[in-house]
C-alpha cells in the first residue's frame, strides 16, 4: 500500500506515475487494468482531500480504519501521506483555479424569463424559467464570447442568494 500511495503521489505531485511498478504492486492482488485505475482514483481522491482539508495523519489512519481498510494498509497510506504532505498542499495551492485562470471580463449580463403554459407533452406546465445571457472578453484573445444559459426559477433565485452573499463579502473585504 505504501508504495502504491508513493507512486498515486509522484502523480499527484506530477512527477509522473510508473504503471509498470504499480502493475507489478497489484500482480499479486491480480488486480486487473479497471482495478488499478480505481484504487488509483480512490487514493488520489483521499490523499488530495485530506491535504486539501489539512487533515493531520492520525485523524486519517482513523477515519480509514472506521471506514473499514485494515489497519496495515492504512499505515502505509499514512506513512506516505505524512511524508508528503507539505509538497502535496504546495502543488494543490499552487494549481488552485485562482492561479491557474485568468478569468475574463464581464461586459453584460442581460436576462428574460419565460413562462410556459403547455407544451405537445403536457397540457398545462405553468413552469418559469429564466435565460440568462452573459457575454465576457477572453483574456487572451479579447474577443467576446457570448453564453446563453437557462435555469428554473428556483435555480435563480438561488443564484441570485449566493451572488448577494458573494457581493457582501467582496464589499466587507474593501
Amino acid at each position: 500500500m505504501k508504495l502504491l500511495c508513493v507512486q498515486v503521489l509522484k502523480d499527484l505531485l506530477e512527477d509522473g506515475i510508473d504503471y509498470d511498478k504499480v502493475e507489478k504492486l497489484t500482480s499479486d492482488a491480480k488486480f486487473e487494468m479497471g482495478d488499478i485505475k480505481a484504487s488509483i482514483a480512490v487514493l488520489s481522491f483521499i490523499l488530495t482531500s485530506a491535504a486539501k482539508h489539512d487533515v493531520d495523519s492520525e485523524s486519517l489512519s482513523s477515519e480509514l480504519q472506521q471506514l473499514g481498510l485494515p489497519k496495515e494498509h492504512t499505515t502505509g497510506l499514512c506513512k506516505s501521506y505524512e511524508d508528503k504532505h507539505t509538497a502535496l498542499q504546495d502543488k494543490l495551492r499552487e494549481s488552485s483555479l485562482r492561479r491557474e485562470y485568468t478569468v475574463g471580463r464581464l461586459e453584460s449580463v442581460s436576462w428574460r424569463v419565460d413562462y410556459t403554459l403547455s407544451s405537445s407533452e403536457l397540457k398545462e406546465v405553468n413552469e418559469p424559467s429564466v435565460q440568462l445571457r452573459l457575454q465576457a472578453q477572453e483574456p487572451e484573445s479579447g474577443s467576446t464570447q457570448t453564453t446563453v444559459v437557462a435555469i428554473t426559477a428556483d435555480k435563480f433565485r438561488v443564484l441570485l442568494t449566493e451572488l448577494k452573499q458573494a457581493q457582501a463579502m467582496m464589499n466587507a473585504l474593501q
